[in-house]
């Protein structure tokens, strides 16, 4: 394999050159430069990445621990995590967390010993003193969609308190009376964030929220299926029900359908976290979609500029309503004037 001597003898240069040229250094001359890339290209030299990091202590690298890979919202959370930190000159190492503590820590661990830049971590529970310590320790830490209370860095979230309360107005809208939830562990900022945005939403519009409406799930759908059992076993099981994330709701629509009920014809079912799958559910579901594009850009930009010394502020994107079949159709609206017309008028 070429190395930098083997180059600049190519060039007819110094490696001192060759080292100025490939950092972009702009004290070079045109006609250097192009026999310096000409002769990479020739050679074939590839910079060794790991003595580059020793010499700047950078390595232009950043890792990302999400929650669960097999979940749609953390899967399109990570592409654009990558194109962006692409875009900005990084690469991204991708540590999946599986919802577990344990297997959370050992990612980071791991992406520390590699001597990452920065850390991107949407934090499985907020019990684990590696998270605090690494921040103490100076690692540049962005949390994304979810946070760990009293780490002071800066968190890039959605805020679907609106949305949440938009789905509540739509379900009473279409009639709907007796609405269940199906919550996310309480342990996880967005698990107890989304049970009480969905609690006030309630209890702003006079509706109760019965214990026995409210299912505990794990943000997977085998979870969403029991909570949605319990719900239909009930003596007076509820009209809709409102899955917390994506993979419960796809639980919970197994689970109605599995005692020969439809939706929305029997109940209704809306989740939390759009994916392009509920498009193709049958009915399609309605959601809460967040940006999540949008986030894992801006996860991307406040680490960068963390790692750049600058405190940027945290970020919060609005969440929004997607309304689809799965609550049913709005009822039909009475026009007094064309009903009249069509009656009959007694002689």
């Amino acid at each position: 394999m070429a190395g930098i001597k083997d180059v600049a003898a190519e060039a007819g240069v110094s490696a001192a050159t060759v080292s100025r040229v490939l950092n972009d250094h702009p004290s070079v001359s045109p006609a250097a430069r192009a026999r310096v890339l000409a002769a990479v290209a020739s050679l074939g030299y590839r910079p060794n990445a790991v003595a580059r990091s020793l010499r700047t202590d950078r390595t232009r690298t950043l890792g990302l621990v999400i929650s669960d890979v097999l979940n749609p919202y953390f899967t399109a959370l990570a592409r654009a995590v990558e194109e962006e930190a692409r875009a900005l000159g990084y690469s991204v190492i991708i540590g999946n967390a599986d919802e577990r503590p344990e297997l959370q820590d050992h990612h980071v661990r791991t992406l520390l010993d590699r001597r990452i830049d920065g850390l991107l971590l949407s934090p499985t529970a907020p019990g684990s003193t590696l998270i605090a310590d690494t921040v103490r320790a100076g690692t540049p830490v962005v949390f994304v969609d979810r946070w760990v209370p009293g780490v002071e860095v800066p968190v890039v979230r959605a805020d679907g308190r609106g949305a949440v309360a938009d789905l509540v107005d739509h379900l009473l809208r279409l009639g709907r009376r007796g609405v269940a939830i199906i919550a996310g562990p309480a342990a996880t900022t967005t698990g107890s964030e989304r049970v009480d945005a969905f609690r006030a939403a309630l209890r702003e519009r006079g509706v109760a929220l019965p214990e026995a409406y409210v299912g505990q799930g794990d943000f997977q759908a085998e979870s969403g299926r029991r909570a949605a059992e319990g719900f239909l076993a009930l003596p007076e099981p509820p009209d809709a029900v409102f899955a917390a994330d994506n993979l419960m709701a796809l639980g919970a629509l197994d689970a109605i359908r599995a005692r020969g009920l439809g939706v929305p014809g029997d109940i209704a079912l809306a989740a939390f976290d759009d994916i392009p799958w509920f498009v193709h559910t049958d009915p399609p579901l309605t959601a809460i979609a967040q940006p999540t594009e949008e986030l894992g850009r801006a996860a991307v930009r406040a680490l960068v500029a963390r790692i750049g010394g600058r405190v940027p502020p945290s970020v919060t994107l609005p969440a929004r309503l997607v309304v689809r079949r799965s609550c049913g159709a709005p009822p039909p609206v009475d026009h007094p004037h064309r009903s009249s017309a069509g009656r009959r008028s007694n002689p």
